[in-house]
């Protein structure tokens, strides 16, 4: 009956080095799962990096557009080609939205130094401090990351 025990230490070695070998089997499936999240997140935060600097490239456009429909006189606002410029920025931002970018909002908000560039400060324009009064470059955001800072003239 001597071989029971050299059983049980047998049993117990063996079970011990299953054990280990489960726990390491687990530690790397962690491992495995955590790298492929990152990757995943990475791959995304590449994708929107690269679809952001796509699209500032063609941001002058949209400001174009702005100080074009900016100076066009009253007695013009109703003309064919003033609307179709108009509707032409508005087809813009909306392509802007399906891509995920936003226009920051400016004029009548609060300034806000992590989304707007001030590029002076006005008294005395019945505004309260902090106020932004004129937009003079739009500014734009994907996701929650500011792109480029929206130029601004603040009440002071």
């Amino acid at each position: 009956m001597t071989d029971q025990p050299v059983v049980n230490d047998e049993t117990s070695r063996l079970q011990k080095l299953a054990d280990d070998h489960l726990e390491g089997w687990k530690r790397a499936k962690a491992d495995y799962l955590n790298l492929k999240k990152q990757t995943d997140k990475e791959k995304q935060n590449i994708a929107q990096f690269a679809v952001a600097q796509t699209v500032t490239r063609f941001l002058g456009i949209y400001d174009n557009l702005n100080r074009a429909l900016k100076h066009v006189p009253a007695e013009e606002r109703e003309r064919e080609w003033v609307k179709g410029v108009e509707a032409t920025r508005k087809m813009f931002v909306d392509e802007l939205k399906t891509i995920g970018l936003e226009i920051i909002p400016t004029v009548g908000h609060p300034f806000d130094p992590m989304k707007h560039h001030a590029v002076s400060n006005v008294p005395n324009t019945g505004q309260p401090s902090g106020t932004i009064i004129e937009e003079l470059k739009a500014g734009f955001m994907a996701a929650d990351r500011v792109l480029e800072p929206a130029q601004v003239t603040v009440a002071a």
